[in-house]
């Protein structure tokens, strides 16, 4: 069927007539029906967007624009649809947290009729129906883990540069899913914190998504962390436009420039919503252990892996990631804690626990770590199971990600001006940190001082003067 390109959707409301056309174009990619698809995405900004209409799009419309995303291969559509439907979220919410009018109580408000780019069936769904799909519907949870294969793939196996506009197009249909897995999560774990109502978590899309049995969970975490690493090597390269091989730097096009400069970003956001996926885990695995100390989880509710435990051993097991992950890996309360956790594997327990050392609160904790330091055979052994670039490489990170936690919670107001954390103060760990790496310098005589580790000493030992005078003053 041609599509004649004088046809244009009313631009004042979007009827069956419009979806009738996108549906009779659905296997085209001509440009008269590009037009029309362009016209129909204009058509629902204007009715739903830019006007003050209050009613979200009708489940039908939803698809359409969603399925533009998915299957069409023009850069304009592409990004058109994957924009509209970011703005059509941020309008018409799924869940939110609302107060009641009577007495200020906060309540979450889950819309149940509202549309959703997921659909999580049971292990009792029909296969046929879940093949037979066409790409305008819902994703469940086995072709999300095929997408994220693809990306994968894409990153690893084959030059980025190179890429086509259908890589693009998964990778913000990537960065979508994971909006709206976040637009559902948030609300729902804050509401959790306050009244521990375990429910609220075990039905949102992040668990069911992880808990179905169509996927393997920790093929898809390994997935995860290729991608992410493998970005951060692209992202470091085309970055660097001294370099003869970015794009940027080659091209003497205007609008090739336009395009590199964009294909990076984009490169870069795919990133950023990959750790936001792998956070919004760990949250819910925090979340998990405490309904389960609380008794308030079943076996229906099955078991998984903590995310903290598989990079562990991920990173323990493959030591090529290490570098690249703890480089794009920047969320502060997570990076510590699996930096924390990484080095308490080596750590040598002392043979003999005296009243006062059993159990002590300090040593699961980042100063707990740098106080091993001070034992020259706990250093020795670190040394001996890591090796000393990478314990510089763990210490800097983690004395980063620490400094960046307490700033962040001194600007909210939680701790004081010296930054007490667990009873210890900033300036106690800027010592111990100063004071591990002499200790690791002591043990190998032939350590160099990484960029990083120079980095993080310079800034504690900046910390400590300034609190010196603070102290003097």
């Amino acid at each position: 069927m041609e599509i004649q390109t004088s046809r244009r959707f009313n631009r004042v409301g979007v009827d069956e007539n419009t979806l009738a056309i996108i549906d009779a174009t659905d296997s085209l990619d001509t440009q008269d029906a590009n037009d029309d698809r362009i016209a129909f995405l204009e058509a629902v900004r204007v009715s739903f967007i830019a006007s003050d209409n209050g009613t979200p799009p009708t489940n039908k419309i939803y698809e359409a624009v969603f399925h533009i995303l998915r299957i069409c291969k023009s850069l304009e559509l592409i990004m058109g649809s994957y924009l509209l439907l970011n703005k059509l979220d941020k309008r018409f919410h799924r869940v939110y947290r609302s107060k009641l009018p009577s007495n200020d109580k906060v309540e979450l408000v889950v819309v149940d009729e509202a549309w959703s780019p997921f659909v999580l069936m049971d292990c009792a769904s029909n296969e046929k129906e879940l093949a037979g799909k066409k790409s305008s519907a819902p994703i469940d949870s086995t072709g999300f883990h095929k997408l994220i294969q693809d990306l994968a793939e894409v990153v690893i196996e084959t030059n980025l540069q190179a890429a086509d506009n259908k890589s693009l197009g998964n990778m913000l249909l990537f960065q979508y899913l994971v909006s709206v897995l976040d637009g559902d999560f948030v609300p729902r774990n804050c509401m959790y914190n306050e009244t521990m109502n375990w429910t609220l978590l075990r039905e949102s899309l992040l668990n069911m998504l992880l808990g179905s049995r169509r996927i393997n969970y920790k093929a898809l975490i390994k997935d995860c962390l290729s991608i992410l690493c493998g970005l951060f090597h692209v992202c470091a390269e085309r970055s660097d436009t001294r370099s003869p091989e970015n794009p940027v730097a080659k091209s003497s096009d205007d609008y090739d420039k336009a395009v590199a400069i964009a294909s990076i970003e984009n490169l870069k956001s795919t990133s950023t919503a990959m750790q936001k996926l792998l956070v919004m885990i760990m949250e819910l695995d925090a979340s998990r252990k405490i309904a389960d100390m609380e008794s308030l989880t079943s076996r229906a509710d099955g078991v998984r892996t903590p995310l903290v435990e598989i990079i562990l051993d991920e990173l323990t097991y493959n030591r090529d990631i290490l570098s690249p992950f703890l480089q794009v890996f920047n969320e502060p309360k997570w990076k510590g804690e699996i930096i924390l956790q990484y080095f308490l594997k080596y750590i040598v327990k002392p043979t003999v626990r005296t009243r006062r050392s059993n159990g002590s609160p300090d040593e699961a904790t980042f100063n707990g770590v740098l106080k091993s330091f001070s034992n020259s055979t706990s250093t020795k052994s670190m040394i001996k199971k890591i090796d000393t670039e990478a314990v510089q490489l763990l210490l800097a990170h983690a004395f980063q990600a620490h400094f960046a936690l307490l700033s962040s919670l001194h600007d909210d107001g939680i701790f004081d001006s010296e930054g007490e954390m667990r009873g210890t103060s900033f300036a106690e760990i800027c010592k111990n940190i100063i004071s591990a790496f002499e200790s690791l310098r002591r043990t190998d005589k032939n350590m160099e001082i990484l960029p990083l580790g120079r980095e993080a000493l310079f800034t504690a030992g900046t910390k400590l003067s300034m609190n010196f005078i603070t102290h003097k003053q």
